[in-house]
């Protein structure tokens, strides 16, 4: 197991941060920014993968203390939380997971944006699926459940949740390709 230094510690707390000041609102409103949660777990995934153990029930914990706390004591509606609610668990893993997927592919080359990219689509596309369809399901919400009707609001609600994460991931994205530093190579006999 790696250890953790204090600049790791510190990458963490801004994530989680990022989550909690975020979290009361999906798209945001005037007054808050669209909700990050999604991509604070896919950015999770890839940079504290092998504490895993702790890192990610850390952040499944804070998303529900917060939604907790702004429902009771800051007026959010609990209109999303249902019995569907369980399902958030396993659809933020797979987030995490394909964070931690790309950290293994990732090879600091140009071609690791798209890959970055498809991850997170694939990620991002498989979480929506599992918290929408057990809503519009299991939630108790919608009177007459239809096919028809499930695919009306995948479709309604499917391209803002995507784009408003895709933005997230394109900014750390960036701002990782700034910061970071390539792993140094080794140097091959003959080489100059």
């Amino acid at each position: 197991m790696t250890t953790l230094t204090p600049r790791s510690l510190a990458g963490f707390c801004a994530l989680l941060a990022l989550m909690v000041l975020t979290r009361s609102g999906h798209l945001g409103t005037a007054w808050t920014p669209p909700d990050a949660s999604w991509p604070v777990l896919y950015l999770a995934g890839f940079y504290f993968m092998r504490h895993w153990r702790w890192a990610l029930p850390t952040l499944l914990c804070a998303a529900v203390i917060v939604d907790f706390v702004v429902i009771r004591y800051l007026g959010v509606s609990s209109y999303c939380v249902t019995e569907a609610y369980a399902f958030m668990l396993p659809a933020y893993s797979l987030l995490w997971l394909g964070g931690a997927w790309m950290r293994r592919a990732y090879r600091h080359e140009l071609r690791d944006w798209v890959r970055c990219a498809g991850s997170f689509a694939l990620s991002a596309s498989l979480c929506f699926s599992v918290t929408d369809t057990s809503f519009y399901w299991l939630g108790g919400r919608v009177p007459s459940p239809s096919v028809a009707g499930w695919w009306a609001a995948f479709e309604h609600w499917y391209p803002d949740f995507l784009g408003v994460s895709f933005i997230y991931v394109g900014l750390a994205v960036v701002l990782h390709a700034a910061f970071a530093r390539p792993a140094r190579l080794p140097v091959t006999a003959g080489a100059r």
